[in-house]
């Protein structure tokens, strides 16, 4: 792990700003299947700008689903407890991408991530699991098919995110999380981008001011939803 401003060919893990009179909340960054740190990399740089002091990415491996979604979420366990140390910080924010989101929740609600965790910003994330999930075979793609059993489980929980702020950004047009609606959370502060391709959420001006807004607003309540047009049925 390495520290210094985000530039060129070589994305460090954790991106730090310069010092302001109030320090954010850190942030770790956990990224989607197939992915790596370079993938977050546009919205690790966008938040260090905005003046984010400490912003960590976790790199999950394997990243191909080969492990099961708990595993990958020890990762992030791991992760954040080492952030918080580092930091000196009682809590943390988690913002992460698709499957990592997914990995984030499990982390929430089964590994007493909720007692950790400020707020939890998921961007296109298989809540209700995503038919892309048949493509593969290994076990991290089997528990993202609509009604796996850790996705039955996730949903049976009645408190599942505890004091945890959660905020949901999803395209109604996604082709990787299908159905779309699947990235929607039960009681989340939700914003719908229009973005045609899954991985430019991670580029999308738009969303990347919705994660900073998530971040920061001071009330969860003042995330205002915006308003999309969607196709005859729905995604």
């Amino acid at each position: 792990m390495t520290s210094a401003s985000a530039r060129a060919s070589a994305i460090p893990s954790t991106v730090s700003a310069p010092g302001e009179a109030s320090r954010r909340v850190p942030v770790l960054l956990v990224h989607g299947i197939d992915d790596d740190a370079r993938t977050l990399a546009p919205l690790a740089e966008g938040l260090a700008r905005a003046g984010f002091q400490d912003v960590q990415i976790v790199e999950l491996k394997p990243n191909n689903g080969a492990e099961p979604i708990s595993v990958l979420a020890e990762q992030v366990a791991k992760a954040a407890g080492s952030l918080r140390a580092r930091t000196g910080s009682a809590r943390v924010d988690v913002v992460a991408f698709s499957m990592g989101a997914l990995v984030s929740r499990y982390y929430l609600q089964r590994l007493e991530g909720r007692n950790l965790v400020r707020r939890f910003v998921s961007i296109s994330g298989p809540h209700a699991g995503t038919l892309t999930g048949w493509l593969r075979a290994n076990p991290g793609a089997r528990d993202m098919r609509p009604g796996s059993e850790l996705l039955r489980g996730l949903a049976a929980d009645e408190a599942p995110f505890g004091d945890v702020q959660v905020f949901t950004l999803w395209s109604p047009f996604d082709l990787m999380i299908i159905p779309a609606r699947s990235s929607k959370l039960a009681g989340a502060r939700e914003r719908t981008i229009p973005v045609i391709l899954h991985p430019l959420m991670l580029r999308d001006g738009r969303v990347l001011r919705s994660v900073e807004e998530a971040l920061t607003v001071e009330r969860p309540e003042d995330f205002l939803p915006t308003r999309v047009v969607l196709p005859p049925g729905g995604p």
